[in-house]
């Protein structure tokens, strides 16, 4: 009888220990959890912390178990949440991760760790939201070394942005790591040549300062360090220095050109070849013109003067200047010898108006002319006289030989 009684009751605590066993929910890791749905079903009091599959019980099968202590407790069951963004926030605020899950929502009740995603994600969630995920700390660590390109990329690019080199870097690495190198080194290298562009027109216009109060070129230390830079500096000074060379050798040209106009040579010797070239070459022009004047006033004496007479200049020079005008006006041969034709013509005086600036030379040449006519027509003149006398005699003479003959 004893031995039917002890059958019976275990076979009631079979019944209760597999009812207790087949009722859902995940365990922690001693094996047990709190019931919150259905329990009643389970023979199980709601918030009743309870063992599974023998855990937390004694292992000597000898002894009696003991009755299953009711245990509150705080535990979330995926299935009490109201949607997956519940799920993600009360994972994130407890701080949980694929190692640290004491409530077991990474898993299917089993007691073990899974991929660090609690519960079950809805199709295409984007999983960097939760706290520790794979996806998540995938996405960090590429920001920290898209940060590190970043911090890389830009003094390298500052360097050659500031030498004027490549606006393009080929970096090595991982993608996010050449994605932020890149993007640091557009950035440094735009801030390089930006401060590249500002030195080289600050060095520029130092340069040029300097050359405007000298010759000699000196670079300071701050415009050295860039060959670029340097030479702007260079080339600011040489545009000065030409410039300022420019503006003396036309001073100089004129003062030479003013002073050959006076015939009056005070080369200056102390100067800058290039200056005393100018000097000579603005004298040399100025004497020219000073020449000229001499010239002109020969040539258009030519018009007036029947005879050359040299005129009471102060200089040889300009004596020799006034003849080789006198002399070169060879117009004044034509006038003469239309004016002297017109007169040994016979004809009338009548000043064509193209010779009304060389009257006296024309008038004079006429009259010479009209004197040779005159000349010619006497000697003509007289020519006829003779001839007819002549013929008188002969007549004369053979009326008296015919009267002598007759009387004889």
């Amino acid at each position: 009888m004893k031995n039917i009684i002890a059958f019976l009751f275990f076979l009631v605590l079979l019944s209760i220990s597999l009812n207790v066993e087949a009722h859902p929910g995940r365990t922690d890791a001693n094996g047990g959890h709190t019931c919150k749905t259905n329990c009643e079903k389970y023979g199980l009091e709601y918030g009743e912390y309870h063992y599974h599959n023998g855990g937390g019980g004694s292992t000597n099968p000898s002894s009696t178990p003991a009755q299953t202590p009711t245990i509150q407790s705080n535990d979330k069951d995926c299935g009490e949440f109201a949607s997956y963004d519940e799920v993600v926030q009360y994972w994130n605020e407890k701080g949980y991760s694929a190692t640290n899950d004491p409530e077991n929502l990474d898993g299917w009740g089993n007691g073990q760790v899974d991929d660090g995603i609690p519960c079950e994600p809805p199709s295409g969630y984007d999983f960097t939201k939760i706290n520790n995920s794979p996806e998540q700390i995938a996405e960090k660590t590429a920001k920290q070394e898209k940060e590190k390109g970043e911090a890389d990329g830009y003094p390298d690019g500052v360097e050659a942005g500031y030498h004027d080199g490549s606006q393009t870097a080929n970096p090595t690495g991982s993608e996010a790591y050449v994605e932020g190198y890149k993007a640091g080194y557009s950035k440094g290298w735009e801030e390089g040549n930006k401060k590249f562009t500002s030195e080289k027109e600050k060095a520029e216009k130092a340069g040029n300062e300097l050359g405007k109060k000298q010759d000699k070129l000196t670079i300071p230390k701050d415009y050295s360090q860039n060959d670029a830079v340097k030479a702007s500096f260079e080339k600011g000074f040489i545009r000065a220095v030409t410039e300022r060379d420019e503006a003396k050798k036309k001073e100089f040209n004129q003062k030479g050109y003013e002073e050959g106009k006076r015939d009056e040579y005070n080369v200056p010797t102390k100067e800058k070849e290039a200056y005393i070239k100018a000097y000579e070459e603005g004298y040399k022009k100025g004497q020219a013109e000073l020449k000229e004047s001499y010239v002109k006033q020969g040539y258009e004496s030519a018009y007036t003067i029947v005879t050359y007479s040299e005129p009471k200049l102060e200089d040889q020079k300009y004596i020799d200047w006034y003849k080789e005008g006198f002399e070169s006006n060879k117009e004044v041969d034509e006038i003469v010898s239309e004016a002297y034709a017109l007169g040994l013509a016979g004809n009338t005086y009548n000043l064509p108006g193209k010779y009304k600036h060389a009257e006296k030379i024309f008038k004079h040449h006429y009259e010479l002319g009209w004197q040779k006519y005159e000349e010619e027509k006497a000697e003509n003149t007289n020519q006829a006289a003779a001839g007819v006398g002549i013929v008188v005699l002969a007549w004369v003479g053979r009326r008296f030989y015919v009267a002598k003959k007759m009387v004889g």
